[in-house]
């Protein structure tokens, strides 16, 4: 029986999360980058056409979610912990693809900060890091799977945050060559497994390389 379809005569379960966060500075500024979301939105329409219950998690992104999807609008760091951390338990593959600030302003300023008053130096502390909690508390029948923006030291990267987040599988993706990554419509990705495995796909669009790697996890 395909594991693409069901998994012990029950619907597979997919959680998604997508684009960036935001961590606010005061109601009119934030920190942010700039992610599209068009990769996790790719991944949730892929699920869907494979008869997949898809929770999508997603930041702040000027996409429709495709049909089919149930979808968790969030900002910030801590929102995208809170509800990914509620729905996954209950999930069988796991992709995390959304860019999540490292880090927050240590003050949410309620009122505008005025341009005269604007501080020379902020303080920032660190957000949560989702996937290492993931990680750490997935089971054997979970597939979890991480990404890697990365721009130097490639593959080398990738590979330390496969082990010390303990993936099952990191997509390596490339933003360094021209067209590729946040904002476009294509990427250029490494798989890499926990099984030493390593796969490689050259420059594609988004859509066609969640099918590739739909293909690959759900072996």
């Amino acid at each position: 029986m395909s594991l693409l379809i069901v998994k012990m005569n029950k619907q597979m379960r997919c959680l998604i999360s997508a684009g960036p966060t935001r961590e606010w500075l005061d109601p009119v500024r934030f920190i942010s980058n700039p992610s599209s979301g068009k990769m996790g939105y790719s991944m949730a329409s892929e699920g869907i056409s494979r008869g997949m219950h898809v929770d999508l998690v997603s930041g702040p992104t000027s996409l429709e979610a495709p049909p089919g999807v149930f979808l968790v609008n969030v900002e910030t760091a801590l929102e995208m912990e809170n509800e990914v951390n509620e729905c996954f338990s209950g999930a069988d593959i796991i992709i995390m693809t959304a860019a999540v600030c490292d880090h927050r302003p240590e003050t949410n300023h309620q009122n505008k900060i005025k341009k005269d008053q604007f501080p020379s130096t902020m303080t920032f502390i660190p957000n949560p890091d989702i996937l290492l909690g993931l990680g750490h508390k997935k089971v054997d029948s979970q597939v979890l799977v991480g990404f890697a923006a990365e721009t130097e030291n490639h593959l080398e990267n990738a590979k330390n945050k496969l082990v010390e987040k303990k993936l099952d599988w990191i997509i390596m993706n490339d933003i360094s060559k021209e067209n590729t990554g946040f904002q476009s419509d294509f990427n250029r990705i490494t798989m890499l497994s926990a099984q030493n495995e390593s796969i490689e796909f050259g420059f594609e669009k988004k859509e066609f390389l969640a099918k590739k790697i739909f293909d690959v996890i759900c072996r």
